[in-house]
């Protein structure tokens, strides 16, 4: 039976859940992540895990101001259109934000903004898969699933607010 393999680590947006199959990484959950929001059973703890180490390594050096791109594996799993969604998030450049509606053209699919936004909500690789980019039409911060407050902290962070 496949297992994920997950470990915590501490950020100044709170506890977060890293975890992995493999040697790939599957998720960043947040500590008091909403039930079913991301589904990967059966999950094991392990502190050893290498990639779980290098990704837990990755985050303190952006949490730092050390590090803009990760250099990971990701292993995303969702529908095709999710998956479309969460690779356009991949393409949005450190310190810029998008909103639903571009993300939405450019998947090719500029009426599905509110499928956007949900597909947004379940991407299952936060910080790294940024959803944290995406705001909405007026440049207000919308929905996030670590909390406002741990959205606009990644922006500060990455230079996107300076508030």
């Amino acid at each position: 039976m496949t297992h994920y393999d997950y470990m915590w680590a501490a950020s100044p947006v709170g506890k977060l859940q890293l975890v992995a199959k493999g040697d790939v990484l599957a998720a960043i959950l947040w500590e008091n992540e909403r039930p079913n929001r991301v589904r990967l059973e059966p999950m094991i703890e392990n502190r050893s895990s290498a990639v779980l180490a290098k990704v837990a390594e990755q985050l303190a050096e952006y949490f730092a101001g050390q590090r803009s791109r990760f250099e990971v594996k990701l292993d995303f799993k969702g529908t095709d259109f999710q998956q479309q969604v969460w690779a356009a998030l991949l393409t949005i450049p450190f310190g810029e934000t998008r909103t639903y509606s571009q993300i939405a053209r450019q998947i090719g699919k500029p009426a599905a903004v509110r499928a956007v936004g949900a597909a947004n909500g379940r991407n299952p690789i936060s910080i790294i898969a940024p959803c944290h980019r995406v705001i909405g039409a007026s440049g207000e911060l919308t929905g996030f699933a670590g909390g406002l407050a741990a959205k606009q902290t990644l922006l500060t962070i990455e230079g996107a607010l300076t508030c």
